[in-house]
């Protein structure tokens, strides 16, 4: 029998915060350990669970405010708190001498996570997802986009999967004209960001719901352009960013973000695609892969070795901006007069289809000089202002989970309602009810947590906060999506209903924008181990 409303526990935020602040000594004291006995590199375990704890702790720091907003809130937030010290302890446990802590170090909030855990109170706090408490005008940001992710997006998102088709281009355009492309780019650049909190709450919201409608068909129309915009604003010379934002804003060009090589993924320092100085520009040769879009788009954004010394690492490289003619989903091999080559395979995957991701390669394709982000004095700097690019592309990419997330629930709790089982709905069902109430509180907390890192972005801030909600959110969404599917049964496995291609599309989340176990290693475990340096 579930609990009633009126049986439900007081919320009591304190005792969250308590909680909360019980898990962040315990990550602390990892990080201490880590820092005084090990490496990153040695120690990859503990620094990766580590990163995962910390990352869960910063969300639900994010869910405080929120819980305060009203009782609903509140419950939500202390049963999204209470999993994370749940799921914080089964890391601890037999480890507790490698996290440099003691078995009782979470014992001060065995009381707060069996009550918010209890599984009446979860049945009871089913098919609640809590308001966001958006203002006005991000109501109406919220609205527009929705809007047209059910008329324009929805319709044609599963065509697109199952066919893996091309996205069609009067979203694209439907897209451009709504100035999605120019939310985050400078209104002195002809686009709309005026340099505040709002510039980051427009993109998160626009690309959740867009990405409530499909993942691939829609939601990450804006992550490249986001991309190759703040490697612009990072570096670009003034010439260059006349000459490139506001035609990015206007979507007049799409662009695709070439990084990746086939023996080198994260470990960007390393790549081999050269580009060389010659008297007509430069000239590019190599290979990239996992470069999403780039049939479609007008420009490749592509990060190449400008330094033949090797020995140089992240410092040897450039961005280049690559201008080529449009191209479909199947392939294309494009020729210059003087003879150069670019070539690309597509690659076929399981999910996020739509967007397309392609092997590419280049065989003497010049490049005019002026196409070098920052001129001369951006030869050397494209790690660091790709590395500007990512940083907003993981808080973008954490808003494209979240709006998988949403769809998945909304998916799990319609069926949940159509489905019987054994006489009675599906959602009659105590493990049903307690699983869509996790689920609601997770979405919520990755939401809210989006959010506090676009306030934090917009002051400049937030960078260790980019890579944690990128962690967090993206693994949330494969969870989310299992259960949704499952909820569904057998169905769920089928194409018929939309909750299979939920599932698959989630998959791709911890990988691309920084694969999770780098992520986790290289980004956030050594930026905690920095930040305790610096304290």
């Amino acid at each position: 029998m579930s609990a009633t409303e009126n049986d439900l526990p007081s919320v009591d935020l304190q005792e969250a915060a308590s909680a909360i602040e019980a898990a962040a000594s315990v990550v602390r004291s990892a990080t201490r350990i880590l820092a005084e006995t090990g490496s990153v590199d040695a120690d990859q375990v503990l620094a990766y669970d580590l990163a995962h704890a910390a990352a869960a702790v910063e969300t639900a720091r994010a869910m405080i405010d929120y819980g305060a907003k009203g009782t609903l809130e509140g419950q939500l937030t202390c049963v999204f708190v209470a999993d994370v010290i749940a799921d914080l302890g089964a890391k601890l446990w037999g480890r507790e001498s490698l996290w440099g802590t003691t078995s009782d170090a979470l014992d001060s909030s065995r009381g707060f996570v069996a009550t918010w855990r209890d599984p009446d109170v979860l049945s009871s706090l089913a098919f609640e997802d809590g308001p966001r408490h958006l203002d006005s005008d991000f109501e109406l940001v919220q609205d527009t986009f929705r809007r047209f992710a059910e008329e324009q997006v929805v319709p044609v998102a599963e065509h697109v999967h199952r066919t893996n088709g091309d996205i069609p281009e009067d979203l694209i355009t439907g897209l451009a004209e709504m100035g999605l492309f120019g939310l985050s780019i400078p209104e002195e650049y002809g686009g709309f960001a005026g340099g505040g909190e709002s510039d980051y709450y427009g993109m998160v919201i626009a690309t959740e719901e867009l990405s409530r409608g499909s993942l691939g068909a829609a939601g990450s129309l804006i992550t490249r352009p986001e991309i190759l915009a703040r490697a612009l604003e990072a570096g670009g010379t003034e010439e260059q960013k006349h000459e490139w934002l506001p035609r990015l804003a206007s979507g007049e060009i799409m662009n695709a973000v070439a990084v990746t090589e086939p023996d080198y993924g994260s470990d960007v320092a390393s790549i081999k695609v050269t580009a060389t100085r010659t008297d007509d520009g430069w000239s590019l040769n190599g290979v990239k892969t996992w470069c999403t879009f780039a049939a479609r788009a007008d420009v490749l954004m592509v990060l190449a070795r400008t330094n033949p010394d090797r020995s140089a690492g992240h410092r040897g490289l450039s961005i280049l901006i690559v201008p080529k003619e449009r191209g479909d989903g199947h392939g294309f091999e494009l020729t210059q007069p003087g003879g150069g080559k670019l070539e690309a395979r597509p690659i076929d995957t399981i999910g996020y289809r739509g967007m397309h991701s392609y092997e590419i390669a280049f065989e003497d394709w010049v490049v005019p000089h002026d196409n070098l982000i920052g001129g001369d004095d951006g030869n050397g700097r494209g790690f660091y202002y790709q590395m500007a690019g990512f940083e907003n592309g993981r808080l973008q990419t954490a808003a494209r989970a979240v709006g998988v997330m949403q769809a998945a629930y909304e998916a799990a709790k319609q069926y949940s309602l159509d489905r019987v089982v054994f006489d009675a709905p599906i959602a009659d069902y105590q493990l049903t009810r307690a699983k869509l109430t996790r689920m609601a509180a997770v979405i919520q907390a990755s939401r809210q947590f989006s959010y506090s890192v676009g306030r934090m972005m917009a002051k400049g801030e937030g960078k260790m906060e980019a890579s944690m909600v990128k962690a967090y959110v993206c693994k949330a969404a494969e969870w989310v999506t299992r259960e949704a599917m499952q909820i569904h049964g057998g169905m769920g496995y089928a194409e018929e209903y939309d909750v299979s291609r939920y599932f698959v599309d989630a998959r791709v989340l911890s990988i691309f924008e920084g694969a999770d176990e780098t992520l986790c290693l290289k980004v956030i475990a050594r930026s905690m181990l920095k930040a305790l340096d610096e304290a």
